[in-house]
């Protein structure tokens, strides 16, 4: 059964990103595609190569969600009816899984829980006429991913084509890249690939040599090098939409896609520079590195900010200093000057060292900060040139960019 195009593919993002999702979306689809920002996500009017392509190349984007069903309600039962519409068979055996996840937005039900059931019973209700059995549930690696948004009067019901989220590049290990130390928090690689798009960095030659000082696990880092290199951010995981029947036609095109992204990988065009405080994240960074591909493209040195010199004339640093959850120090290590403050919670005097070190040997540098701390160009005593709103997961933030200029940049 050919898959119905009549609904737009649906790529939620991180609050904040809708604009560069959009450029990004642009940039990968034929010319022409319709492209729609909207609250939280973007919409694509295209097919399941595209949606493919999609999968393997985006940086930004959370998931690659197709749309099943979608219709005004009123109660759970509605969505019952709805859902008993879908032709499940064409999408799902009796002998494989399935799992709903619901997400709401000014929805009038009162249990969200509920209205998971109700479309997962019709799922079940369906293949059990049709088939004579119904299928399980399997909550981690189901071989069909639901997706349910509820809003304040319609819902839409997708098919999760991505399976795991699309920061899961497939890179990190079995604890997802996180080290045994209380309160680390590492920066998803969509937030990561956010930092870098707002800056306007996208690894050529004249976006210049690129730092990020305080690189912990080394995401932002390993984004950029991947960038540098050409490489596709999907190459190394698995998706949903490959053990999909509908898709079954198109695997041949997927097998072209990989190729293609494979022979697009080419040596770094630009320096990516590195390090951390901590000799131990510093080598964990290199050790993500070399899982990712990527550690031939990036130069790392365990340094203090605060006291690391340029490593070129001019570039730019994108990075994601110590705060909140993130306030412990990274490991034992040399120069642990920096962190300690931190750990003392003493950031504005950070900040304060980090401007200073940045005004003696940055100039002709932009830098990129992110952080929850709204003034941070008070306590840095620098005067920014943008701030752009971010959410790191539910704390909301703002990346600040500052030019430096010897002496001041008030």
């Amino acid at each position: 059964m050919p898959l119905d195009l009549s609904a737009p593919i649906y790529l939620p993002c991180a609050q904040g990103v809708e604009p560069l999702l959009a450029a990004e979306c642009r940039a990968l689809l034929p010319d022409g595609t319709p492209v729609d920002e909207r609250r939280g996500g973007v919409c694509v009017t295209a097919g399941p190569v595209e949606a493919m392509r999609l999968n393997l190349h985006s940086r930004l984007a959370q998931r690659v969600l197709w749309p099943v069903r979608g219709n005004g309600y009123r109660d759970e039962h509605d969505l019952y009816r709805a859902a008993c519409e879908v032709d499940w068979p064409t999408w799902i055996t009796p002998d494989q899984t399935l799992r709903v996840d619901t997400s709401a937005w000014r929805s009038p039900l009162k249990s969200l829980n509920f209205a998971t059931l109700r479309i997962k019973d019709a799922v079940c209700d369906v293949l059990r006429e049709k088939a004579g059995a119904r299928p399980s549930v399997d909550t981690q690696r189901p071989h069909l991913p639901l997706v349910l948004h509820l809003g304040p009067e319609d819902f839409m019901l997708y098919v999760d084509l991505s399976g795991e989220a699309l920061f899961k590049r497939g890179w990190r290990d079995a604890r997802g890249g996180r080290v045994d130390v209380k309160g680390e928090a590492p920066l998803k690689e969509t937030l990561a690939a956010a930092m870098l798009a707002a800056a306007g960095w996208q690894g050529r030659e004249e976006d210049g040599p690129l730092l990020d000082p305080c690189c912990g696990a080394g995401t932002i880092a390993i984004e950029a090098a991947q960038m540098a290199c050409g490489m596709a951010p999907g190459l190394q995981r698995a998706f949903a939409f490959e053990k999909l029947a509908p898709f079954r036609a198109h695997l041949p095109d997927w097998q072209r896609l990989k190729a293609q992204a494979r022979a697009a990988i080419h040596a770094p065009r630009v320096a990516v520079h590195a390090g951390d405080v901590s000799f131990r994240m510093t080598d964990f960074a290199q050790r993500n590195a070399e899982r990712a591909g990527v550690a031939h493209a990036i130069q790392f040195k365990t340094a203090d900010a605060l006291q690391r010199p340029a490593p070129a004339a001019n570039g730019v640093i994108v990075m994601n200093p110590p705060y909140g959850e993130r306030i412990a120090a990274k490991g034992s290590g040399q120069g642990e000057s920096s962190r300690e403050q931190f750990e003392e919670g003493n950031a504005s005097a950070f900040y304060e060292g980090l401007a200073a070190q940045w005004k003696r040997q940055y100039a002709g540098w932009s830098a990129w900060v992110l952080t929850p701390e709204l003034k941070l160009p008070s306590l840095m005593r620098l005067k920014e040139s943008r701030r752009v709103p971010m959410f790191n997961g539910p704390i909301e933030c703002r990346l600040f960019r500052f030019d430096m200029v010897a002496g001041s940049a008030r």
